[in-house]
């Protein structure tokens, strides 16, 4: 059976998993679920996230949701194929699932809140809270100046090689690359750098295209 994702193409957590389908090269379907209709807090879909929220992953009879568990799974059940996104040994895998984790906790709250006031209210003509941006701003401002110091010692984040650490921080990225906050990504030159080098692999590139095509 093939690999079905279901969620919205402006969704960032429907992205991180394209974007890791199609650096892995793997075949799939994008099943589109109208979220201003709210169908992803409906039935059928519910039955496959309880939680109401995209995007919802099945490969055969596995169906899964929490985009970077589904990422995980992606890395390791299709490890022979494509571009390889976790290392095979133990110790480079744990430096990279840290810098997972530090994603998760550290740069996506402070990510999400701004690509909502930056990019998500602009577009349903609501008006940005400019206090709240500022606030977000210095706050990752901080969490940028530990990724300068790591990206001086290493390329990405989990180490010599492009994997989920740098790849999970895609989707937001490549929102907040078109708003006022790309200055704080810019005034670190090594955190300038590795934007400017994973936003331009193809996979992403492929998937951040589609966007306009929302369902």
């Amino acid at each position: 059976m093939a690999i079905k994702v279901h969620g919205s193409r402006v969704s960032t957590a429907t992205m991180r998993v394209t974007a890791a389908l199609t650096e892995k090269g793997l075949q799939f379907e994008l099943a589109p679920v109208n979220m201003a209709e709210g169908h992803h807090k409906q039935q059928p879909f519910l039955s496959l996230n309880p939680f109401g929220q995209v995007p919802a992953f099945e490969d055969g009879d596995l169906v899964l949701f929490e985009s970077r568990a589904i990422n995980k799974y992606i890395s390791e059940a299709y490890a022979g194929v494509g571009v390889p996104l976790l290392s095979k040994d133990p110790k480079a895998m744990a430096t990279e699932l840290v810098w997972m984790e530090v994603e998760a906790h550290k740069y996506d709250p402070i990510a999400a809140k701004l690509t909502f006031e930056l990019c998500i209210k602009p577009f349903l003509k609501l008006t940005t809270d400019d206090a709240v941006v500022e606030e977000q701003e210095g706050a990752l401002g901080k969490v940028l100046d530990v990724y300068e110091a790591r990206l001086e010692k290493s390329p990405f984040l989990g180490g010599a090689s492009f994997s989920l650490a740098d790849l999970n921080h895609l989707p937001t990225l490549g929102y907040l690359m078109g708003t006022r906050a790309k200055a704080v990504f810019d005034s670190r030159p090594r955190v300038s750098a590795w934007c400017e080098t994973i936003l331009a692999r193809p996979a992403w590139q492929a998937v951040f295209g589609l966007k306009s095509q929302a369902a």
